[in-house]
């Protein structure tokens, strides 16, 4: 996917959070080793880490199956990073996906975990 494609699906993304009432953070926030694509807080105040995926076919999967398990981790490790600097009470892990054409928005909330890996 382009860079730019990659960044009209982050704002389509984004614009859906903030929609159910989330407030932005940061964005494409990078550290040695990983990225995180959107940091966002949810209404409770919960800091969710949100990665974009994006797919027209599903050939070999839709988007979500596209996080990796190596990906998991340099998400991780780049959240950790995140942490060290910025502390939250809370946090979680979500995956906004767009699959097929037109693409479809689909939100996973708490997609996965630190102790998933």
């Amino acid at each position: 996917m382009s860079n730019q494609l990659g960044v009209s699906f982050e704002n389509r993304a984004q614009t859906l959070l903030e929609r159910r009432g989330w407030r932005f953070v940061a964005r494409n926030y990078q550290c040695r080793g990983g990225e995180i694509d959107l940091i966002m807080r949810d209404r409770a105040g919960v800091l969710v880490f949100v990665e974009v995926r994006a797919r027209a076919r599903s050939d070999f999967g839709g988007a979500a199956h596209s996080i990796t398990h190596a990906k998991r981790r340099r998400l991780m490790l780049a959240a950790r990073h995140y942490l060290l600097r910025r502390p939250a009470a809370r946090c979680r892990f979500d995956v906004v996906t767009f699959d097929g054409r037109p693409p479809v928005a689909n939100w996973l909330p708490d997609a996965f975990r630190a102790d998933d890996l």
